[in-house]
């Protein structure tokens, strides 16, 4: 099988595999990734199926935890629109291909669905929608553990701290400025928070790219995908990453941004310690889409355009956030949470 020993896999390549290993003929389609390869796959019947090669820089251990962390969703809540691990004919949920050093594949079901990121259409009931996904996901995860669940990861939220040394990679003054004092807010405020907050294991990267839509009625959402950023960390944090992509571009940026934590909050209520730091998790996470972005996007100019695709909007959205008083909007968080579980 070409392309193995390079670490790259042609269409064809995947297309072999996937016929040998799992007894599924199809053909192949390249999708765009940040870290791993995968391939949609689809049969001459219509039948879809994502094939994963995880990342040869990833520790086998992660990888497994991602294949656990889903194999538990489909027995703790199999309802929830998530992918399903798809086993080989021998049973096997994980493969190893290649030579020296292998690759690890898995084989995936395939939502069905558009990416948010795609579609114009927002409003408030789809907003809510994902909220209520995303606190029944935290709910279905409450009791996962594995080894490698602490893993370090960049994108972890309780370490944005350490990205004070990549600050060095935005070119404008006037934005580097920015950056730097949302991470002295996340010293000062937000860290010395974390000791008190819950932890637990969280998608972590519940961006309009990794919710999936139905194309014809935007409101209902068929599937929440990509939990290569899977980490065990603090729970508030999975909610804030998800409403940093909904604030409002209009006069009242935190509408939208009410309705989907609203929703989160029915399925999964937060406590008020964890409301409180809402406002500071959502510019921390904007904090890190520039910042980090920006280094990857140096170092991987090849995917520059894949990696900035949100830098802009971060970089609107983090100004607007600056701007806001942060006691003003956790009493209207809180008065929105408080509303919620009376309408319970």
């Amino acid at each position: 099988m070409t392309g193995i020993d390079d670490r790259c896999l042609s269409p064809e390549d995947a297309e072999r595999l996937v016929r040998a290993r799992w007894g599924i003929a199809g053909r192949a389609g390249a999708l765009s990734s940040e870290r791993d390869q995968n391939f949609r796959i689809e049969t001459a019947a219509g039948r879809r199926v994502l094939l994963k090669i995880a990342d040869p820089a990833e520790e086998r251990q992660v990888t497994n935890f991602q294949t656990g962390l889903l194999l538990h969703l489909e027995k703790a809540d199999p309802e929830l629109p998530a992918p399903r691990i798809l086993r080989t004919p021998e049973g096997a949920t994980e493969i190893e291909i290649g030579a020296g050093v292998p690759l690890v594949a898995r084989l995936l079901s395939f939502l069905d669905g558009t990416p948010l990121a795609t579609v114009a259409a927002r409003s408030p009931r789809q907003r809510r929608r994902i909220g209520e996904r995303l606190g029944r996901l935290g709910t279905a995860l409450a009791g996962f553990r594995h080894p490698a669940d602490e893993h370090e990861l960049i994108w972890d939220m309780a370490g944005a701290a350490r990205l004070r040394d990549l600050l060095s990679e935005i070119e404008d003054a006037e934005s580097r400025a920015l950056a730097e004092a949302g991470l002295d807010r996340f010293d000062r405020v937000v860290a010395p928070a974390l000791p008190r907050l819950r932890r637990q294991v969280i998608h972590a990267d519940a961006n309009p790219s990794n919710i999936l839509v139905d194309p014809t009625d935007p409101d209902t959402i068929t599937g929440l995908i990509d939990f290569g950023d899977a980490v065990r960390t603090v729970l508030a944090s999975d909610v804030a990453v998800a409403a940093a992509y909904h604030l409002s571009d209009g006069d009242d940026p935190l509408g939208p941004v009410g309705e989907l934590i609203a929703g989160y909050h029915a399925a999964l209520p937060l406590r008020p310690e964890e409301i409180g730091l809402l406002c500071d998790l959502m510019a921390t996470r904007l904090v890190m889409i520039v910042v980090i972005g920006a280094w990857r996007a140096r170092h991987h100019p090849e995917n520059r355009d894949y990696i900035l695709r949100n830098n802009r909007t971060a970089w609107a959205r983090l100004r607007r956030l600056a701007d806001l008083d942060r006691q003003a909007v956790a009493d209207r968080l809180r008065r929105i949470c408080r509303e919620e579980t009376a309408d319970a």
